[in-house]
Order: C-alpha cells, then sequence, then structure tokens
C-alpha cells in the first residue's frame, strides 16, 4: 500500500515500479484502484475496458455500488465515462445533484448517494484501454490537483495493463500451440498419420463442429478423443 507520509515523488516511483511488476492485468487493475484511493482520497474506485470500440465492461471496482453507477451510463447512453472514452482525456463532475450536461444520469447517480466524480482516459499511444473512475459521496470533492494526479496514475496504469494483455495473449498462443502439437502427436500415433495430416483432422473438425481449435485440441489431450 502506498505510504503517502513520503514526498509525491517517492510514492510515485513506487506505484510505478509496483505496476510494471504486476503479472496480469487483473492484479493491475487491482493495484490501481488500491492507489487511487489513497492517492486521491475517494470513497470508491472503477475501471472499465472497452472492447471493439464500443463495448464498455466494468473490469474491476472497490464497491458493488461503482459496477452499477457504470451499468446507469449504458442505460441513459450518456455519462462522463463515456465522453471520456469518446473524446476527453478527463472530465470532474463537481456535484451530480447540480449537474446539467447528462441530466437522466446525474439524477440517479445523485440518488444512489454519490455527489462527485472524476474520470480519467486510460490509453497509451496505439489504443484506448477504457477509463480510470473516482467517486465520492461529497460534492466538489476533486479539483485539478486531484485531476492531475488521476493522470499521472491512468497513465502508468495504462502502460503496464497494456503490457500485461501482450503477455497474457503471447501465453495463451504458446499454450495453444502446445495443445495442438500433443492432439497432433495423439492422432500420429493412433491412426499412423503425417504431422500436416493430423493438423488437417484437427482443422477440418474444428470447422465442421464450429469448435474453436484450441478446444478439439485440449479435449482431444484430456479425453484421448475427439469431443462429440
Amino acid at each position: 500500500m502506498p505510504d503517502l507520509s513520503r514526498g509525491p515523488a517517492e510514492d510515485f516511483a513506487e506505484m510505478a515500479l509496483r505496476l510494471h511488476d504486476e503479472p496480469g492485468v487483473e492484479e493491475t487493475v487491482d493495484l490501481v484502484l488500491e492507489y487511487a484511493l489513497k492517492a486521491v482520497g475517494c470513497d470508491f474506485a472503477g475501471v472499465i475496458f472497452v472492447h471493439g470500440g464500443t463495448q464498455v465492461e466494468t473490469i474491476a471496482a472497490t464497491d458493488p455500488l461503482v459496477e452499477r453507477l457504470d451499468e446507469i451510463q449504458m442505460e441513459h447512453g450518456e455519462g462522463p465515462d463515456l465522453d471520456t472514452l469518446e473524446d476527453r482525456l478527463s472530465i470532474i463532475v463537481d456535484d451530480t445533484a447540480t449537474e446539467t450536461r447528462w441530466p437522466g444520469w446525474a439524477a440517479r447517480v445523485a440518488s444512489a448517494g454519490i455527489r462527485s466524480l472524476l474520470s480519467t482516459r486510460l490509453y497509451t499511444a496505439g489504443t484506448v484501454i477504457g477509463t480510470l473512475n473516482l467517486y465520492s459521496v461529497k460534492p466538489r470533492q476533486f479539483d485539478v490537483d486531484d485531476q492531475e494526479v488521476a493522470h499521472i496514475l491512468a497513465r502508468h496504469a495504462a502502460v503496464a495493463i497494456g503490457t500485461a494483455r501482450k503477455e497474457e495473449n503471447l501465453w495463451q498462443a504458446v499454450d495453444a500451440r502446445k495443445l495442438i502439437g500433443q492432439a497432433q502427436g495423439i492422432l500420429m500415433e493412433r491412426f499412423d498419420l503425417t504431422s500436416d495430416q493430423a493438423f488437417a483432422v484437427l482443422l477440418r473438425y474444428s470447422q465442421d463442429n464450429n469448435i474453436k481449435l484450441r478446444k478439439v485440441a485440449e479435449r482431444l489431450v484430456e479425453t484421448r478423443r475427439l469431443p462429440s
């Protein structure tokens, strides 16, 4: 947990090192939220990811209420998180009770007990990953200084998440290749096939039955039978 008794430079240096040392996306996001709660002094925090440019999903949150707040934006099709994803680096909502930019969203969020919000884009040079969202039960909780802190945290987080995603995808690809190789070996031994012939059997079965090739190989390795 960050030691806020030290200077901000030292604390952010520790944060950067810890973020980039985390092994996966889930661990990285959890650490982002841990720092956000302490560094900005908010009541709740959450991260949403965007898939395919349009599909939004709550990846992690410090309280179940955050996921409900994200759902409200999806239901209304408006809100600060969506605007941040679209074309803004960061948005502050001073008071949901008087907010006029997204009136439908604001009224429901205020009724849920949330009075102010800070949304910051998570992005790298190549892609928008999602947003980091901080909530408070008090109005006017966030100022420009908080916004700058959130920007720093979000930039480090985006790079770390992007790296973790690539590493996870790489290991998934390596695992898939291993499974397919093992499945080929089983078919080669059982039916006296060449490597290319065994791969062709797996591929044809995958296509004919609309099952991913990795799943076909996984089932064959586990059961020594092609999935029914």
